[in-house]
């Protein structure tokens, strides 16, 4: 018996690892957050599994069921969205399986972060712009360590992905001008590959009434950064044709490398 974490992705069902997948199919009982998770991601479930939607149960109810599996040999899908490692409520379940000597695995997922830059056709990391990126929350009901506050976070003029925080935009608004500037990007991004998916582009001089005209009020995602917009930004060392890169041969060769496809086994 084994419990797999599990990251669905952002809400498209396409955006699913194979694993995750296939770890779904042969599962005998499936947790899934139904209040993040679509239905859809499940639709290969076997028939006879059974499968409860915990978005309105609580820990101990959650760990009753795993321990149930257990006693019955039941290997167990806890679907998560986007990736389980961010924000994914996954250190008290997993605390709780330590103490139980229940074995589990867990299996990485496309995170809103990713999913979201995608849909704006933007890399968060570009040369001469930023190279790193932060990924945070606004302070709420789980509060921040004090190095970790917005202004802290902002200093280092990095991307930042602030998750939670949308109905607080005003304050993060004011907590981040000092360092990236009125002018800076930043875009909101609601429900991120859901049919009902929106978003709005701005500034931090004008993001405040752009999210309140759209009435974002949840699972909403903030990129704040000049990579956005950038200005100018330098080419990735990557492709340069002058410069040795551990993964391309020095000599460069005269036209690119077929690769040939593995023989199929029959």
């Amino acid at each position: 018996m084994k419990v797999y974490f599990i990251g669905a992705g952002p809400g498209d069902p396409d955006l699913i690892t194979v694993k995750a997948k296939r770890l779904i199919e042969q599962s005998q009982v499936i947790l899934y957050a139904g209040s993040l998770v679509p239905e859809e991601i499940l639709s290969g479930a076997r028939e006879d599994a059974l499968i409860l939607d915990t978005a309105s149960m609580a820990l101990p109810a959650i760990i009753e069921e795993i321990t149930k599996a257990k006693e019955k040999g039941l290997d167990v899908a806890r679907v998560h969205s986007g990736d389980p490692s961010i924000y994914g409520a996954i250190g008290e379940q997993i605390r709780q399986l330590d103490n139980l000597g229940i074995e589990y695995e867990v299996i990485p997922g496309v995170t809103a972060t990713s999913a979201s830059a995608a849909w704006l056709n933007k890399e968060l990391t570009l040369s001469g712009v930023s190279q790193t990126v932060i990924m945070t929350r606004y302070a709420g009901k789980t509060p921040m360590p004090e190095r970790e506050s917005l202004k802290e976070l902002a200093s280092h003029g990095a991307t930042l992905v602030i998750h939670l925080g949308v109905t607080r935009i005003h304050k993060i608004v004011e907590d981040l001008i000092p360092f990236y500037g009125e002018e800076c990007p930043v875009a909101v991004c609601y429900r991120t590959s859901w049919p009902d998916a929106d978003k709005v582009e701005g500034t931090l001089a004008n993001i405040v009434s752009l999210v309140r005209e759209k009435k974002f009020t949840r699972t909403s995602l903030i990129i704040v950064g000049h990579v956005l917009q950038p200005e100018s930004f330098n080419d990735s060392w990557l492709y340069n044709e002058d410069k040795a890169h551990v993964y391309r041969p020095k000599v460069k060769p005269e036209k690119p490398r077929t690769v040939k496809r593995p023989t199929k086994l029959t």
